[in-house]
């Protein structure tokens, strides 16, 4: 009698991943198809990133290349990352660090960061990756709600935690330690002498912890988002198929460490795909000499927010003679007009996409489907997604992002750490509320509408501050702009555009009724912006757009008066003959 062996936890994922590939540019085969592998036990690093680094095709492959702005570079095979991270998981042993343990990252794009992540996977040690603009009192509250207990940075960051209080221990990397620190300190360079072969105590419960990742913020304070050793690096399996990567591709992808996006597309997506993650660093964004290293390096996936597409389009996208053709964008959507021109001068359709610090990618664009122009696209294999009215709880054609839990994604965040009211709100009925609202055509295709929170009530319309903002952004004049309600006695409430001028354009009345008029040419009247001011916009230290505190603003101002009072750079249509009405 033969007996057939079950497959391993790496050749089950490997299936995953190869037919997600083989159907690639078919939308509905990978929709009826797919199936989440759900595992017992399983480690990223361990089960897959492991195999990548021994197995005969990929093992010489670059699996991470770093390219700084003075031409030089930093390169490492999967191989060599591979018992690189083994080496310095012994060593993190070595030192305590136990299982459970919570480790901040706060590091920059240096190979460092993908050696720390890689070395926690193997160990279990629970990470926390923190982007290095943090200052005392953000680090303080949260260095306490995560429990950390390990903190990986660079000198300068270092010096950071000097009045941070509580119980952990510095890693630092580079300079040598401080002998003023108020914390006992490390030196991550002693790791070298570790041993390369790493053999773990214990498999690793697919539900452990493994990530504790804060949310930007936009709305409130931000929150713990907890993921686990198959949230995410099996749940950007859909991710990774959303921006078609494939073994040997090479791509970019300009988030900032620190914050999920990064690892994303950093670290899980291109890694489960076997392609090489690349990266530019630069102290000045500079478009033109990022595509010049794009066409160097033979970049063939890229990924960016709007505002770096905006950038790219102004430097002039026909500078590169071999320009990627896997595009995808992300953060916030895309209006029609970018889509537009990047089509042209790359000949390539850029991809949208909608997910969460809480998800993988939910729904998308996908290789070889058509785009619709403001269109995130459609549910991705392996979710199931569906709009519930938030006043009636119907499912309909508009209404709120909402995840069936049955079957349960497993690219889906098991919960906010430590946050049972919270957890409560988001997941009920059945399904996980995302908070974000849409409206889906007879195709399918999904179109945002905005944060729960965002969309307002002006002459008892709901209007979309996205909506509004493709439009004003269209101006020349416009280089960022977020849409808000101003009180108003008649309408309730009128759409007022805070904006960011681009170089070049001053603060004028003159400014002012130009994109006034633009708008009122562009949008229908019940749409129409009605006020205007040239603002500098607060964001959330990850860079997005506060709409939380424009809105909190406008009631200060225009509350009690009904919009009679004035802000000093701000303007109303009704200032100028030829828009009013």
């Amino acid at each position: 009698m033969t007996t057939v062996s079950s497959p391993s936890v790496t050749e089950q994922f490997r299936a995953a991943r190869d037919q997600l590939v083989s159907v690639q540019t078919d939308y509905e085969a990978a929709r009826a198809n797919f199936e989440w592998p759900r595992f017992e036990h399983f480690n990223f690093a361990l089960d897959w990133f492991d195999h990548l680094g021994t197995e005969a095709e990929s093992k010489d492959r670059e699996a991470l290349v770093i390219c700084e702005q003075d031409g030089t570079s930093t390169r490492r095979t999967f191989a060599e990352l591979s018992a690189r991270s083994s080496q310095l998981a012994n060593w993190l042993t070595e030192q305590g660090v136990k299982r459970g343990d919570r480790v901040m990252l706060m590091l920059n794009n240096q190979v460092e960061l993908w050696e720390s992540m890689l070395a926690c996977i193997k160990a279990g040690f629970v990470l926390n990756p923190a982007t290095a603009m943090l200052g005392t009192v953000d680090l303080q509250d949260r260095t306490d709600r995560a429990d950390i207990s390990w903190v990986i940075a660079n000198g300068e960051d270092a010096a950071k935690f000097q009045d941070v209080t509580g119980e952990f221990t510095m890693i630092q990397v580079g300079d040598a330690p401080d002998a003023q620190s108020s914390h006992p300190t490390l030196r991550y360079s002693d790791s070298y002498s570790a041993s390369e072969t790493y053999t773990p105590t214990q498999e690793t419960p697919a539900d452990e912890t493994l990530l504790l990742y804060f949310t930007s913020g936009t709305t409130s304070k931000a929150k713990l988002v907890e993921h686990t050793h198959t949230s995410y690096p099996v749940g950007h399996l859909t991710t990774m198929y959303w921006i078609g990567l494939e073994p040997g591709d090479v791509h970019l992808n300009v988030a900032a460490p620190g914050w999920a996006k990064h690892a994303w597309s950093n670290f899980f997506a291109p890694w489960i795909a076997g392609a090489t993650v690349f990266l530019y660093n630069y102290t000045r964004f500079d478009a033109a000499a990022l595509m010049d290293k794009m066409e160097e390096e033979g970049v063939t996936s890229f990924c960016a927010p709007p505002t770096v597409w905006r950038m790219l389009v102004l430097a002039d996208l026909n500078r590169m003679k071999t320009p990627p053709k896997k595009l995808v964008a992300a953060g916030e959507p895309l209006n029609p007009e970018l889509i537009n021109a990047i089509e042209n001068a790359w000949k390539t359709s850029v991809r949208d996409g909608f997910g969460q610090t809480e998800t993988t990618l939910q729904i998308a664009n996908t290789p070889g489907q058509k785009v619709k122009a403001g269109s995130m696209g459609r549910p991705l294999p392996g979710f199931e997604v569906v709009l519930i009215d938030p006043a009636t709880d119907e499912i309909g054609d508009t209404g709120e992002i909402c995840l069936k839990l049955d079957p349960r994604p497993v690219g889906l965040t098991p919960g906010y750490f430590n946050f049972p009211e919270k957890n409560e709100e988001v997941f009920r009925d059945g399904y996980y509320h995302t908070g974000d609202t849409a409206e889906r055509d007879e195709d399918g295709y999904i179109f945002y509408i905005g944060r729960a929170d965002d969309v307002f009530k002006a002459s008892d319309y709901r209007l979309s501050p996205f909506e509004l903002e493709s439009v004003v952004i269209e101006h020349a004049a416009v280089a960022e702009v977020a849409v808000v309600p101003s009180p108003d006695p008649i309408r309730l409430a009128v759409p007022k555009a805070y904006v960011a001028l681009a170089p070049g354009y001053e603060p004028t009345a003159e400014t002012a009724e130009a994109i006034l008029k633009h708008c009122r040419d562009g949008l229908a009247p019940y749409k129409r912006i009605r006020r205007l001011e040239f603002y500098e916009l607060p964001k959330t230290i990850s860079g997005k757009i506060r709409r939380v505190d424009l809105r909190k603003r406008e009631t200060e101002i225009h509350s009690a008066d009904g919009g009679e009072t004035k802000a000093q750079t701000e303007f109303a249509d009704s200032d100028f003959p030829n828009l009013k009405g």
